[in-house]
């Protein structure tokens, strides 16, 4: 499985925003902009929280089972990579969405700030770009948490196993 990387959430932001901020222009010079819930932050908060959640908590079993702790619970690899799974796709969802949010707010914030629902609508967006945010750093510390470390022989000789 492959790490995540910032460069590919950051770029499917870009992408999604950019796309979305056009869709929403188009969208308001054809008819009326829909308006964003209020219940997407709130979402995307309650993923960054269950992903943090479960991000400490893996880690704190790693540590005492590292540590031989007497009654440590050890952690199911299969648990473990089910985890990074979702974090991932978290990651990836929430920075599409949060692109999309984040170009309707750069449209609000643009060409519609002169009512008091669309400035609400704009906070609402802004804050489910925060909220996206988070879940990718939940997702990215919930990765970092599941790696496994390195074998100080593969880093030396350069092969697997430490076979030539």
């Amino acid at each position: 499985m492959k790490a995540l990387r910032i460069r590919t959430l950051v770029g499917l932001f870009v992408v999604a925003g950019v796309l979305s901020w056009a869709g929403a222009k188009l969208w308001d010079s054809l008819g009326t902009l829909p308006g964003v819930p209020v219940a997407a932050p709130i979402v995307l908060a309650l993923i960054a929280a269950v992903l943090a959640a479960t991000a400490l908590s893996l880690r704190s079993r790693l540590r005492a089972q590292r540590e031989r702790r007497p009654g440590a619970k050890g952690v199911d690899p299969l648990l473990a990579a089910r985890a990074v799974v979702f974090g991932q796709a978290s990651a990836l969802v929430a920075a599409l969405v949060a692109g999309m949010y984040g170009g309707v707010c750069a449209f609000l914030l643009m060409y519609q700030m002169d009512s008091d629902p669309r400035r609400d609508q704009a906070i609402y967006a802004g804050v489910a770009v925060i909220a996206g945010v988070a879940v990718c750093a939940a997702a990215i510390f919930l990765e970092r948490v599941c790696r496994l470390p390195e074998d100080e022989d593969d880093n030396r000789t350069g092969t697997v196993g430490g076979r030539a």
